[in-house]
């Protein structure tokens, strides 16, 4: 049986940060950190945009406070006001402890952090690398993970998580290229798993965003909070889903309709292309549905009247993905682009310190989640562009203090090893030797088309239990899947058919939630019920796993910051 300290599984920005942390705290403690795929290809290194704080380097009157506004009303007021206090609070300090590390941040003339204005921020306050800010901030983190040796364990797949009389003990991890079983204990673990964007059939998300961790989680009996607000992301570039990053109308692009209009008039005025990302997603999808589309399927991206120089300096990898998806210069041309699947507000219930909660707000002892498969409410029901990557970076640091204190009075719990190894190969054998009649490939493509189907950007009462009647059906489907191979040396279909199981019980559970929220809100938009109603949903969805289907609980919204500023931080109407 392996042993740590702490195991993290996964290893985009907030897994590798919280690593980090950890080694700066205590370098003494034993931390593994698990990962199916290896670090550098977490989805994390995909992100674009930047990174927002309050530096005050282009706008000397931003201030945390101001942050903290933008980001609570962005979230249509269900943001947890404690956690969005902690997030902009420690944005500046993150930054500079980045730009420490040796983050390569894009320049103001004077060599000051550029800044640059992204949509619902009041201010010019998203520090970015160009167009590849994930990537120059994972790869850094990164490397420290090697300059810290800390122990990786590439390609391996979490198969559960153990959880015994209220202590998350340790995992079972399965070696992707030899088939290979582990037990592995720990005082503590840590969830920073990502996102689930593979739910959908168009997504920004990499192929390996299939929602495991949360899947692991409610599994092991801990709800999943707010699983309905999943945030389109505006533009992606049509048909093939890849993000063109919010970074492009940052820096000045237009959206224009097949009639060659500004059509963000029309929806937020004030803000125009920089309009919240739930708000300029359904603008867009509004205008194709109402026939002011370009081919009734998309709406152009402008860039150029910003001239070739300054796309080629501070939005190369847009230039570069619509030139090799598509073959346009959108120096000479505009690019298409419609709403693609991009976050998940929502995820495993945690504490301002990252620790897990289960059923009245108690925290599981053990257990600790950070980054997007988190929910700690810092988003609430839409997330503005670039308080991801801060969420990553400022929580999983958090986590990685945390832990390093927790672990400190704490001894490895017992763990019964051959139990945990033997239900694992009794799982892994079924799938391999079970004579089913369903493809993994088809059953997947069918499960993705009915989320996309029944609990997209515009949602009914009819469309969602419809949605989720077939997801429970697709359900049944997957107890009769088959595997090809039949072997156990870098079997890909056995993780294929894992992780469609992920996509399936983290599906159901968005369904449900989304069916039970009567109202609209943030990225959840019921066309049946098209106005907010804080008097009985200003609080958090907590929806449970349970043999008889999903189980749906409430939680208040934290309001602290009312207290503080009552004028700004009072839930109001939401206007542009």
């Amino acid at each position: 049986m392996l042993e740590f300290d702490i195991a993290i599984v996964g290893g985009g920005l907030a897994g590798s940060r919280a690593a980090v942390e950890i080694a700066r705290s205590d370098p003494r403690l034993k931390v593994a950190l698990v990962s199916k795929v290896h670090p550098i290809r977490s989805h994390s290194v995909a992100a674009q945009g930047g990174i927002a704080a309050a530096l005050q380097n282009v706008d000397p009157n931003d201030d945390w406070l101001t942050h903290a506004f933008d980001t609570v009303k962005g979230a249509d007021y269900l943001a947890d006001q404690d956690a969005v206090a902690v997030l902009t609070q420690q944005a500046p300090q993150v930054i500079i402890d980045l730009e420490h590390m040796g983050v390569l941040f894009s320049r103001l003339p004077d060599g000051r952090i550029a800044q640059r204005p992204f949509g619902g921020h009041t201010n010019r306050r998203t520090c970015y690398a160009a167009d590849k800010t994930g990537h120059a901030i994972l790869h850094e983190l990164v490397s420290r993970l090697f300059q810290y040796k800390v122990p990786l364990f590439d390609e391996w797949y979490v198969l559960k998580l153990i959880v015994e009389e209220g202590e998350a003990k340790g995992l079972v991890i399965y070696h992707i290229p030899t088939g290979r079983l582990e037990v592995l204990r720990a005082k503590a673990i840590l969830f920073a798993t990502g996102g689930y964007g593979r739910v959908f059939n168009t997504t920004s998300n990499d192929y390996a965003s299939t929602g495991d961790g949360l899947c692991l989680a409610a599994m092991a009996g801990i709800p999943l909070q707010d699983m309905e607000f999943v945030q389109f992301h505006p533009t992606g570039l049509y048909p093939v889903g890849v993000l063109i990053s919010e970074a492009v109308r940052g820096e000045g692009a237009y959206l224009v309709n097949g009639e060659g209009e500004r059509f963000m008039a029309r929806y937020a005025p004030s803000r125009m292309e920089l309009a919240p990302r739930d708000i300029t997603s359904r603008a867009i999808a509004t205008e194709i549905r109402e026939g002011r589309g370009v081919n009734s399927r998309y709406v152009f991206l402008d860039l150029r009247h910003l001239g070739k120089e300054k796309i080629m300096e501070r939005v190369p990898f847009a230039h570069d993905e619509a030139l090799r998806h598509l073959g346009i210069d959108v120096v000479y041309e505009p690019m298409p682009v419609r709403p693609t699947v991009h976050y998940s507000m929502g995820g495993i219930p945690t504490t301002i310190d990252c620790q897990v909660l289960v059923a009245h707000d108690q925290p599981l002892t053990g257990f600790f989640a950070a980054g997007e498969c988190a929910c700690v409410s810092v988003h609430g029901a839409n997330r503005l562009g670039s308080n991801s990557l801060l969420e990553c970076v400022v929580f999983g640091a958090r986590a990685g203090a945390t832990l390093a204190r927790y672990v400190q009075e704490r001894s490895l719990p017992a763990v019964d090893e051959q139990r945990y190894r033997a239900e694992a190969e009794r799982l892994l054998q079924k799938l391999i030797d079970q004579p089913g009649s369903e493809r993994i490939a088809t059953l997947r493509a069918d499960f993705q088309d009915t989320l996309t189907d029944h609990c997209s950007i515009f949602r009914d009462e009819a469309l969602l239990s419809e949605g989720l009647a077939q997801v429970q059906r697709l359900k049944a489907r997957y107890q009769n899947i088959r595997l090809d191979d039949r072997g156990k040396l870098y079997n890909t279909e056995i993780v294929e058919a894992l992780e469609l199981r992920s996509l399936i019980e983290v599906g159901e559970i968005i369904v449900a939630s989304a069916l039970q929220r009567r109202e609209s809100r943030g990225a959840h938009s019921r066309s049946d019920y098209p106005e907010r109603n804080d008097a009985d949903y200003l609080k958090h969805t907590l929806a449970y796993h349970t043999a008889e289907g999903v189980h749906i609980e409430y939680r208040p919204v934290d309001l602290s910051l009312q207290q503080k500023d009552p004028e700004r931080f009072t839930p109001q109407a939401r206007k542009y």
